[in-house]
């Protein structure tokens, strides 16, 4: 059986990964499987979350434990997935900026090693992030910026952590292309080639 073809869009909070995947699970061929943060948020305890998705700042060192055990069981579950067939997108906000290095981008990479895996970079302005914070803050899920506080450290700190060390195999900036059109890029650049290589270097 043929590996199912794994994409992981790396990005800040607000930066479009999630609408870029569902654009992905639309418009491509075959069963794409979206194993992002969010599906990850919501079958973790309610104790343990934001589980993988901790943000930068070393702010919870008591959850730290769990975080890589977190990614470790989602990398295995994307590996079963594209080992049996399946497609896999997986959008999610990597970092090592938490009290310590837990240094786990490398070790999601080696459980992906011998599969299909391009990694994608989810670029957007820190303005434009704002806005969409803005937007979506009347439910209280996303910091927000005032006057006084226009980019608060949180959302700084996504901004400088998620794209270290920038290693990737292709990257779309989601404000200047709408989901529909980052998706059809990527599609193109896994027509296209050439091999990825990011999550080997990263290994």
């Amino acid at each position: 059986m043929e590996a199912g073809q794994i994409i992981i869009l790396n990005g800040a909070p607000r930066s479009g990964k999630s609408s870029v995947a569902a654009a992905i699970q639309e418009m491509f061929d075959g069963v794409w499987i979206n194993l992002g943060v969010d599906a990850c948020v919501q079958i973790t305890p309610p104790r343990l979350r934001p589980g993988i998705g901790l943000r930068p700042g070393g702010e919870r060192p008591d959850l730290e434990a769990f975080v890589p055990r977190l990614y470790a069981a989602l990398y295995e579950s994307i590996a079963a997935h594209s080992r049996l067939g399946l497609n896999v997108v997986a959008d999610v906000g990597h970092h090592d900026a938490y009290s310590r290095p837990l240094d786990i981008l490398r070790d999601c990479a080696r459980r992906l090693a011998g599969l299909p895996v391009l990694f994608v970079g989810v670029r957007c302005p820190v303005d434009v992030i704002m806005q969409r914070r803005a937007a979506s803050g009347a439910d209280g899920a996303y910091v927000t910026g005032s006057g006084d506080d226009p980019v608060p450290l949180p959302v700084g700190l996504w901004q400088e952590e998620v794209h270290r060390p920038g290693v990737y195999d292709f990257e779309v900036d989601t404000s200047r292309q709408n989901p529909a059109e980052c998706a059809m890029a990527i599609r193109q650049r896994l027509d296209a080639g050439p091999e990825p290589r990011a999550f080997r270097r990263l290994a």
